[in-house]
């Protein structure tokens, strides 16, 4: 029993030399390649084994023939480790380096495909998760193209909008000012209401720039949808008495929301607003307030024929303004995109779909906690 513990201990020490001897080449090489470092791990597991050996070999317990015979057999074994290795190595390697064209294919705008062939576990989930951040990438660039369409066809719409006002207001203001105006109370009249257009549109850049900075700070509070529809339709009364088109309230529930007023007002405003200016005269926009599966559903019906169904996903965008986007009424096609932000920022969603004669806005809010 002692001479087992002698051999086991004479042979750890060799072997821990050998181990403490290849920790320090690992660390030395640490930037070099798998191979290299696959080669050496090969060789610390054959080199422990040889020292081990001889440390037994000079401890005298074992005989010249015995040290022959084992070291022989070691040095085959450091052989055939050695070439296993080498062969793993250049395999991983060359699977890694495949993998890498890969990744630079979808970092350069492509989509990431996998490389063919067999490859370690690692190697296949990093392939995953490459595969996902590829699909990331992609839906990250079409939101970006999409943005970018809608910025421009803002600016040119709003560009559009600001240079007919601004004629108008330069001809009036140098018709007054050369005494030529023929009523100068209307040119005077006519002048305010281009500068209440002008400044309406400002105001909407302003909320539109708060939303997308994420600037928006709500002053949440408990209040019922009802008195909120109530007031809504009463300011948008005038405007529907000028349009011919009537208002009226269908299954508005008492339902309570934790709301910032001011802003959920501008949202119905909005879309009451939007309803009117798209219904012809005689017809009926309906504002109705229920509760569902997914919280609190306000919603806005017209008569204004239909949205075609390509053109659906497109409504809530920025500048967007459907067939009718020259007409001065449209507005700068901003107020449906503040709806989506000011509903967003309180958690909710809003939707639209067409329905018999018209289409239906929907905006779904959380229910208030009781």
């Amino acid at each position: 029993m002692r001479d087992t513990l002698l051999i086991a201990l004479f042979a750890f020490l060799g072997a821990a030399a050998a181990g403490v001897l290849g920790a320090c080449v690992l660390l030395l090489i640490r930037r070099w390649t798998l191979t290299a470092h696959l080669a050496v791990v090969a060789a610390v597991a054959v080199t422990a084994m040889l020292a081990g050996t001889l440390a037994v070999a000079r401890a005298m317990f074992l005989s010249a023939h015995d040290l022959t015979v084992v070291t022989t057999v070691v040095a085959m074994a450091a052989v055939v480790s050695m070439a296993t290795a080498l062969l793993l190595g250049r395999w991983v390697v060359a699977r890694s380096r495949d993998l890498a064209l890969a990744a630079r294919s979808f970092g350069e705008g492509g989509e990431f495909a996998a490389p063919a062939g067999p490859a370690t576990a690692e190697l296949v989930a990093v392939s995953r998760e490459l595969q996902a951040t590829s699909r990331k990438l992609a839906e990250s660039r079409d939101r970006e193209r999409a943005l970018e369409s809608s910025r421009r066809e803002l600016v040119a719409w709003i560009s559009h909008d600001l240079r007919t006002p601004l004629a108008g207001l330069r001809a009036m203001a140098e018709a007054l000012e050369d005494g030529v105006a023929a009523d100068p109370e209307r040119y005077l009249g006519q002048i305010r209401t281009e500068v209440e257009r002008l400044n309406d549109m400002v105001g909407d850049l302003f909320e539109l720039s708060r939303i997308h900075a994420g600037a928006l700070t709500l002053s949440l509070s408990r209040m019922s949808l009802y008195d909120l529809v109530g007031d809504a339709l009463a300011g948008a009364d005038p405007l529907a008495r000028e349009h011919g088109v009537r208002l009226v309230d269908d299954r508005v529930e008492s339902v309570p929301v934790e709301v910032d007023g001011r802003e959920m007002s501008r949202v119905l405003g909005n879309l009451l607003v939007n309803a009117i200016r798209r219904t012809p005269a005689d017809g009926t926009v309906a504002v109705a307030a229920e509760r569902s599966a997914e919280g609190v559903v306000l919603s806005v019906t017209d008569g204004c024929g239909g949205i075609p169904e390509e053109d659906l996903p497109r409504v809530f965008d920025t500048g967007w303004r459907g067939t009718h986007a020259r007409t001065p009424p449209a507005g700068a096609g901003l107020g449906l995109a503040i709806v989506r932000g000011l509903v967003e920022a309180h958690r909710g969603t809003a939707t639209v779909r067409n329905v018999t004669g018209g289409c239906r806005f929907e905006v779904t809010l959380p229910t208030a906690e009781a």
